[in-house]
């Protein structure tokens, strides 16, 4: 039997999925084939609506190695684990005449504890979870929701966070799980035949295809112990998260409320020496957060520096002797004793860290209204350890909707690591960028307007013409608002300014959960939504719901966030211009998730609507554009309020229709009758 070519795997697949062949698609398949034929590295775009699931899939599952495809979100995990695989897998089956297998694996501490559940938690000075009768009913939602996931543990197959419905608070949820530092290991944890996390791992290694998220993926790479199976091909989905979520991982913190469950988990567990030492390092650093100012610290404080090195001198001291004393009252002693080492490592590891001082890691102190104080190391960058560890002994492929900012590649390379692309050099990893565009036809579905006749927005103070302008330009498109705005207070006030303005319904992020802010917007064309961070990359909904996305301005990172400015100023010191490379790279790669939300579908028509001239008049302006879908672009006001009054008269006549076509049909207590008299 001679073997199936890429096109007709392909063409099967998309039948399968119910899709439609894109010839972007296609583009993107061969080209992903090759780079895993020859072993290269790949970034490709691909717009929304090209498919690119099945882009990397079919030439993934017909190369027949053993691939992981590692993701940002929840949402398209689930995605290919239970639509895109099970379809891909039966409609490919015929072809290759083999059935890849596959599976999801995340980090142990998405999965449930049996042991942790059974045994329980060791007692800190929280509120109990139960009465002291084990049939009492719950004193708290705490124990309600620890009853809920008992019965759930009996029920679920993957013991899988996710799967819990409805979910639990993070605080609940730390009661029946683990880190892989606290675990006991399945040859010593009497649980160890029916862990779930060790079900997951046991699938990922028999299976061709492993789905993971970029969480676990910079643990593989950081860590050095391996947690995913070996693997000749890592497919990076969302790959423009990737860089965020090294950082997050590779990003050590310190408190005062973690070093006390520290001394409280390791005190019955060592010598009182030991445990005095602990004690007494934990309340001097307690004392020095006490006034710690938001902040970077290019230089470590001598106060500070003391308070760690004795921080970082008891937790080694706990750690030796953890090993050799015994209290006979502790129970279950070997997972207590696991917990406690897991928590009082953690304080060595970030003390020590901070202490030693490397010229690659920034550090800064943070106050949070309700947990206080916290001291933060992060690396200045995660370049050379994704060039070293990602792109060594393996094909990558990186895809996103939003790779090439500015025109090309570099940007987005240059923080994984790559050089420019083209270039060919010793240890330099070649690789090629690939943009097979979009579907759509942005030049007629879109119009980007930028509000050039409005003020700078300045750090401080509200902005009281680019609410006015917000408000008609709402009132214009009656409705049907996305607003995107670069801080939570930004759009809180323009919620509540606009709710006394305007005779529409405006939510909120942070007023109900995002599903069902969503689900709202999404039902009621006259519905606005307005938040940040989230909403600029988390909102998919197609149609005329969605016809004015919003942005109040440029998001540039905040002059004082610490690891940012960093950055930016490490790449001024080496010759380069740090504002290009940090500041507007992070902006436009916002702002080209941002404009994507408003065409998700053929049929969709609107206006992003910037509010911050610098867009239309600052010199990195047009780097800016250039990174945005190739919108219809315009500064007349007046253009763009009669354009949105246009497409909610052609919405609105739209929706009259389906609702008249609705009406004229029979209901589905109608057509029963109508049924029922037929058969008597």
């Amino acid at each position: 039997m001679t073997k199936p070519s890429l096109p007709e795997l392909l063409h099967a697949a998309v039948a399968a999925v119910g899709g439609t062949e894109r010839p972007g698609q296609v583009t993107m398949a061969e080209t992903v084939a090759e780079a895993i034929d020859d072993g290269s590295h790949l970034l490709v775009q691909a717009g929304t609506g090209t498919g690119k699931s099945l882009g990397y899939l079919v030439p993934a599952l017909a190369h027949g190695e053993r691939v992981v495809v590692a993701t940002a979100t929840l949402a398209l995990q689930r995605q290919l684990v239970e639509r895109d695989l099970p379809r891909t897998v039966d409609a490919l089956h015929p072809l290759l005449r083999r059935r890849p297998a596959f599976a999801m694996l995340k980090g142990r501490s998405n999965y449930l504890c049996l042991h942790r559940l059974h045994e329980g938690v060791p007692q800190e000075e929280e509120e109990g979870l139960f009465d002291q009768f084990e049939a009492a009913a719950p004193t708290s939602k705490l124990g309600r929701d620890l009853l809920r996931m008992r019965d759930w543990a009996d029920e679920t197959e993957t013991g899988d966070r996710d799967d819990l419905t409805p979910g639990v608070s993070d605080r609940a949820w730390a009661q029946v799980s683990v880190s892989s530092r606290e675990c006991l290991g399945a040859s010593k944890c009497a649980y160890g035949q029916e862990c779930f996390a060790e079900a997951a791992r046991e699938r990922a290694k028999l299976s061709e295809v492993v789905v993971t998220n970029h969480a676990l993926l910079a643990i593989d790479a950081i860590e050095g112990a391996p947690v995913l199976p070996q693997h000749e091909v890592l497919i990076v989905d969302e790959a423009h998260e990737l860089v965020s979520r090294v950082t997050g991982v590779a990003t050590g913190e310190l408190t005062p409320g973690q070093v006390n469950r520290a001394v409280r988990r390791s005190a019955k567990l060592v010598n009182e020496k030991a445990a005095d030492q602990l004690q007494t390092a934990a309340e001097g650093f307690e004392r020095l957060m006490e006034l710690a100012l938001p902040g970077r610290l290019e230089e470590i404080p001598e106060d500070l520096g003391y308070a760690l090195m004795a921080l970082r001198d008891a937790a080694r001291t706990v750690i030796s002797a953890l090993g050799s004393t015994r209290d006979k009252s502790v129970q279950d002693e070997d997972a207590v004793r696991k917990q406690a080492l897991a928590a009082v490592e953690s304080i060595h590891d970030v003390a020590e860290r901070i202490t030693n001082g490397s010229e690659y890691d920034v550090v800064w102190y943070e106050r949070h209204d309700r947990f206080g104080a916290s001291l933060r190391v992060a690396p200045m960058s995660v370049s050379g350890l994704l060039r070293e560890k990602l792109f060594t002994d393996r094909s990558v492929v990186l895809t996103s909707a939003t790779l090439k900012l500015g025109g090309d590649f570099n940007g987005v390379g240059a923080s994984l690591g790559l050089a420019p692309e083209g270039t060919r050099a010793e240890d330099t990893p070649v690789w090629k960028g690939l943009d097979v565009g979009s579907p759509f036809d942005y030049r007629k579905q879109g119009i980007l307007y930028v509000a050039q006749h409005l003020a700078r927005p300045g750090r401080e103070g509200t902005r009281a013409d680019m609410l006015d302008e917000l408000a008609e330009l709402i009132e214009a498109a009656g409705g049907r608002t996305l607003g995107l705005f670069s801080s939570m207070r930004a759009a809180q006030s323009a919620a509540e300014e606009l709710r006394d303005r305007l005779d529409m319904p405006i939510l909120l992020q942070g007023e109900e959960t995002l599903g069902e802010l969503i689900k709202g917007f999404a039902a009621d064309a006259k519905t606005c939504l307005f938040g940040t961070l989230s909403l600029w990359q988390g909102v998919d909904v197609p149609g005329a719901n969605c016809q004015l996305v919003i942005m109040d301005k440029i998001p540039f990172p905040r002059p004082d966030d610490p690891l940012m400015s960093a950055r930016q100023k490490a790449v001024d010191e080496a010759g380069g211009n740090g504002f290009m490379a940090v500041a507007a790279t992070h902006a436009a790669l916002l702002m080209a998730q941002g404009a994507g939300r408003l065409v998700r579908a053929s049929g969709d028509r609107g206006v992003v609507a910037v509010l911050d001239p610098r867009l239309a008049t600052a010199r990195y302006g047009s780097y800016l554009r250039a990174s945005l879908p190739d919108f219809w672009y315009t500064t007349d006001r007046n253009q763009v309020r009669r354009s949105l009054a246009a497409i909610d008269a052609v919405a609105n006549a739209a929706e009259s229709n389906a609702a008249e076509a609705t009406a004229a049909e029979p209901t589905v207590a109608e057509s029963a009758t109508v049924v029922e008299s037929a058969e008597a």
